[in-house]
């Protein structure tokens, strides 16, 4: 994978492990991220698993090991085709399930770090990224896009509408999220 090697790799497969399971897990209240219909989440996240889950033999028999589930959800994404939506098929904001807290937890203890890492690498010029993720040593190349990334994300929170902000802040409290916007 785009990162791994002998310090990162086992912190990429526990993590994706725990990401499987945790999606798999997500997918037993509702069949996509943000409710009853597909969204820019679903299509974020399929973009990443279609290969690992559908085509790479390795992380595809982990997958059906650990998140049947997730195996069958990158299926049906794979084609939406005639799938009718309604903007009231959303997760309400009153009833964020603890299982995409969760995701937003593995997303925080790994991909924040990395991101806010990253960054720092980007702007001293340094030509590693040297962080820790997961309580392990995290040593790798900077790669400017992930820059771009935090970035937008950062702006994307910025430009929200200041009760908006308020509540987003409310539900990445204590995910690691967080941090992104410290």
């Amino acid at each position: 994978m785009v990162g791994s090697n002998e310090t990162t790799g086992p912190v990429i497969e526990a993590s994706y492990r725990r990401l499987l399971g945790l999606l798999d897990a997500h997918f037993t209240g509702r069949p996509y991220l943000m409710g009853g219909r597909p969204g820019a989440s679903d299509f974020a996240m399929f973009g990443q698993l279609t290969q690992l889950v559908l085509f790479d033999p390795t992380p595809a028999a982990v997958a059906l090991e650990v998140a049947p589930r997730v195996h069958a959800w990158v299926e049906i994404v794979e084609d939406l085709s005639g799938l009718d939506v309604e903007d009231a098929d959303w997760i309400s904001r009153d009833s964020v399930p603890d299982t995409l807290r969760a995701l937003l937890g593995e997303v925080g203890r790994v991909y924040a770090p990395f991101l806010l890492g990253n960054a720092a690498a980007l702007e001293s010029g340094a030509e590693r990224v040297e962080c820790e993720i997961d309580a392990a040593p995290w040593v790798q190349k900077p790669f400017p896009y992930q820059g771009k990334c935090l970035g937008w994300l950062r702006e994307a929170h910025a430009g929200l509408a200041p009760a908006d902000r308020v509540w987003v802040d409310g539900v990445l409290e204590g995910t690691g999220c967080d941090a992104l916007f410290a």
